[in-house]
């Protein structure tokens, strides 16, 4: 095996390494969790409607919108542009598109540039949505990637909750830098995250994926404490090297189109995640949370504090994921989010409707918790995730083809709640609180009946939570010629994972997901060879 850097006295590895990757994404994930909260705050300042004469409630949405056209452009892009790139290459032109919208949008001097400028944004954000995850869940261990993904989350909220209070603090500046300040900023972090992005290391995956295998080897012994002969780096340098083998000789295709043949049922579920963590939290979370405050009776700076102070509690809710994600996995978390999320929509309503003197403050009690429990469950797991459960369960040869299109969901459903929440606040008002709940009641019936536990597993062993080893050896049955010339050099990934009973199943139950071998997923072992 090649050898390791001789010195690593010079740069970082092992833990600090890991957790300088976790804090460098989530300072990805700040800067699209920032964008999407500063122009709440900026269109609403006096000096901002008055540069921009008074603009229409449609041109205002069109500023807000159109940052999710341009991330739903190249989120759909941003497979290809990975695959193509790199991780760390397709990090660093997302962070430039970004800086170079932000500048627009801050010296813009009319509507239709402004209009550019978050176009331009959001292409960066599209990039950088996308990647960010794959990036993360390739260089993280599995016993630590949930946890990591879920500071990547809390990264994020925690740039939408800055958006909020530095919109509030320039809100007393008597000038047009109440509002071009906050852009500004958005210029600042896109530069540092694309500085950053030339001193992190590449993705290892891609680069064994691509033959660059020293350099895939060098940044696997990092990671493992940099130590080249360090027997747990061979073993996992083996084994992705052995699944890259598999899959080049099986005759498996990159395209989308061979994707959706072979791994329906994973993109499904990867999209399924995006569309429900955006339909479910769509009235309550920080960005409509101001809106419904206001419906309920507090309004002008009183609306305001407490959007913060609502923000700050939803920071707080996303810390516990760190430690529980990879103790109590993935499904129970989702479940008990949507039955707490589901009770707290259905209160929202009911209070709206008696409408009493107490109205007002249970509403942001109910606020409160539905955003503690989306900040617990719903938010780190599937959201803006894409963070964790999409680029889990897909393989290496299309995971950026397929988080993609799980990104691309996440913009799509973000573009349509964002222009019809506020119209169907006035046409139905307290009706849309229980309809949501209802989406996470649908949410709960699909993770409980399809969602597979994916805690501890490593991505190259996806295949046996899936159930699908059991139909590649009844393919090999089929096609023993083909199966002859592969499954010796891929018998360390073929067998790398059992699922006790699976063979027995019946086709419903196994789309069903109800597999006894689904908690008793087995790594795999040195006899197992």
């Amino acid at each position: 095996m090649p050898p390791a850097s001789p010195s690593t006295r010079s740069r970082l590895v092992g833990q600090p390494l890991l957790y300088a990757i976790s804090v460098f994404a989530s300072l990805g994930v700040f800067l699209f969790g920032y964008d999407q909260g500063v122009m709440s705050g900026v269109i609403t300042g006096p000096y901002f409607r008055k540069y921009f004469d008074e603009p229409t409630a449609i041109e205002v949405g069109t500023m807000v919108a159109v940052l999710e056209i341009g991330a739903f452009v190249t989120s759909l892009a941003a497979g290809r542009i990975g695959d193509g790139l790199g991780r760390r290459g397709t990090l660093f032109s997302g962070a430039v598109v970004f800086a170079v919208g932000g500048a627009i949008q801050t010296f813009t001097p009319g509507f239709w540039t402004m209009v550019v400028g978050r176009i331009i944004s959001g292409l960066g954000v599209g990039l950088l949505s996308t990647i960010v995850p794959i990036y993360q869940s390739e260089i993280s261990p599995p016993n630590h990637r949930g946890a990591l993904a879920c500071m990547e989350f809390t990264g994020n909220i925690f740039g939408y909750a800055s958006s909020v209070w530095i919109d509030y603090f320039c809100s007393f500046i008597e000038s047009d830098l109440s509002w071009r300040i906050p852009l500004f900023i958005q210029c600042v972090i896109g530069a540092i995250l694309a500085l950053g992005s030339l001193v992190m290391p590449e993705s290892p995956r891609w680069l064994i994926d691509v033959d660059r295998d020293e350099e895939g080897m060098r940044v696997i012994a990092d990671l493992h404490g940099g130590d080249p002969e360090d027997l747990v780096a061979k073993a996992e340098f083996q084994e992705i090297k052995d699944r890259v083998i598999f899959e080049r000789e099986s005759g498996e295709g990159r395209t989308y189109a061979v994707m959706w043949k072979r791994y329906k049922k994973r993109v499904l579920l990867a999209m399924s995640s995006q569309a429900f963590a955006q339909l479910q939290p769509a009235v309550l979370t920080l960005p409509f949370s101001r809106l419904c405050l206001t419906e309920a009776g507090w309004v002008g700076r009183d609306a305001i504090l407490m959007t913060g102070i609502n923000a700050i509690i939803y920071i707080l809710s996303t810390l516990p994921p760190w430690y529980l994600v990879d103790r109590w996995g993935r499904r129970f978390i989702l479940l008990t989010g949507a039955v707490v999320m589901a009770l707290s929509l259905g209160l929202t309503g009911w209070w709206m409707y008696i409408d009493v003197p107490e109205t007002p403050r249970a509403v942001v009690f109910c606020v409160i918790i539905f955003n503690a429990a989306f900040g617990y469950s719903w938010g780190p797991i599937p959201y803006v995730s894409f963070l964790l459960y999409p680029p889990e369960i897909l393989p290496l040869t299309v995971r950026a083809k397929g988080v993609s299109l799980s990104t691309a969901t996440n913009w799509a459903f973000n573009f349509l709640v964002g222009e019809m929440t506020p119209e169907l606040q006035e046409l139905i008002e307290w009706r849309l609180y229980p309809m949501h709940g209802f989406f996470c009641v649908c949410s709960f019936i699909l993770v409980y009946f399809l969602y597979p536990e994916t805690k501890g597993v490593p991505l190259e062993e996806m295949d046996a939570v899936f159930g699908e080893e059991e139909l590649e050896e009844r393919l090999e049955d089929e096609e023993s010629e083909r199966a002859s010339l592969v499954s010796r050099q891929s018998s360390r990934s073929r067998r790398s994972a059992r699922l006790p009973g699976a063979a027995g199943q019946g086709l419903v139950s196994r789309l069903l997901g109800r597999t006894d071998g689904r908690a008793s997923y087995e790594p795999i072992r040195d006899g197992d060879e």
